[in-house]
């Protein structure tokens, strides 16, 4: 999702992600990351828990 230099940053994050992106948008909206593969919000769903658990 992006670098952070805290847990409250990443909290912020990660929340606006799931809140701006992933409630809103539809699953087969596809995204371009400035790294990595090229994805859709539905294949990438599934992994929302696992980020959150693992931090910053």
């Amino acid at each position: 999702m992006g670098k952070t230099t805290s847990a409250d940053n990443f909290a912020s994050l990660i929340n606006d992600v799931e809140d701006r992106l992933f409630a809103v948008l539809p699953d087969d909206t596809w995204f371009y990351p400035g790294h990595g593969d090229d994805s859709t919000l539905g294949k990438e769903r599934p992994s929302l828990a696992e980020w959150r658990s693992r931090g910053w």
